[in-house]
């Protein structure tokens, strides 16, 4: 083989890698931040080993999300902008594999701090490879599909990270700290929507309904609104009925931006409903995460 066609060929292949480490989306993680910040937010400080919080952070950021994103590509094989890429690469068949790797990799890392945190991270892996594959799709359906990623995201991540982290079921069935669980659902519930406001093109040609083309680009707004108000309003309750006053405080002052980039985006797409786009979309989910997770990391230091 000449040099050019060597090199050639090597450029063909870094490409495909390239675009293949993409298609994982491994900053896209950072915007799922807040659950495990959140989750922390609610152990005791006794209960928190800094080594094994890091060890679940890495299991779920940098392994077990990236894994599902990847399996997601590699079944929608959108050519529209999705949650991270606005012009993602093509998918090519070393995807899956790579999604292997890292699904392994998951699995044998959190079997390491105990079988039943590892039954749960497969639990998780297991439902979200259901919402993108062909066969089961639950994303094809705005109910089925919104409950998995709202219980599984939320509440079952919550308490499968504080298992992690704790390595104790002590105080995690408390009354306060399952109504933690619940709070993180209803944000789930409540944010997910948004993040197909855009893409409503996109998954119909796809066969996809999802729950934001069941509302409307408007009826998204006010849906998401609501569960916003319901979510921090048990959010809240639970702080005072915890006594944890300074929590409110934390959670309000560090939440107000996240309220501001609703409101503003709320009036945009009023005007126009064309300002429900991806650049948008990717505002909201950044100053969202950001500021829940600071105020979440705010109340594990102050602890």
């Amino acid at each position: 083989m000449s040099s050019l066609g060597w090199l050639t060929k090597t450029q063909f292949y870094m490409k495909k890698l390239i675009g293949t480490i993409t298609l994982l989306r491994i900053p896209f993680s950072i915007y799922l931040m807040p659950i495990y910040w959140f989750a922390l937010s609610n152990l005791e400080g006794d209960d928190i080993d800094p080594y094994r919080a890091l060890y679940v952070f890495a299991i779920f950021h940098l392994l077990v999300y990236p894994g599902s994103n990847g399996y997601n590509s590699y079944f929608d094989r959108d050519t529209s902008s999705i949650g991270g890429l606005e012009k993602p690469p093509q998918v090519s068949s070393t995807l899956i594999y790579v999604v292997l790797i890292f699904d392994l990799l998951a699995i044998g890392c959190s079997y390491l701090l105990s079988p039943l945190f590892s039954m749960l991270v497969l639990i998780y892996m297991l439902v979200s490879k259901a919402y993108s594959n062909d066969r089961i799709r639950l994303k094809r359906y705005p109910i089925p599909g919104t409950a998995s990623v709202v219980i599984f995201q939320g509440a079952f991540t919550y308490l499968a990270i504080q298992y992690g982290v704790s390595n104790s079921m002590d105080g995690l069935q408390s009354t306060y700290n399952l109504s933690a669980a619940l709070v993180s659902s209803l944000f789930l519930l409540g944010s997910y929507p948004l993040t197909q406001v855009y893409q409503h093109v996109e998954d119909d040609a796809q066969g996809d309904r999802t729950l934001s083309m069941l509302l409307g680009i408007k009826g998204t707004f006010l849906f998401s609104a609501i569960l916003f108000l319901i979510a921090s309003t048990v959010l809240i309750l639970g702080y005072l009925s915890n006594n944890q006053i300074m929590n409110i405080g934390i959670y309000l002052g560090l939440g107000l931006p996240v309220l501001i980039v609703f409101y503003r985006w709320q009036r945009k797409v009023t005007a126009d409903p064309g300002n429900a786009n991806y650049a948008n979309a990717m505002l909201m989910n950044k100053v969202s995460s950001l500021c829940l997770s600071a105020a979440f990391i705010t109340m594990v230091l102050l602890r």
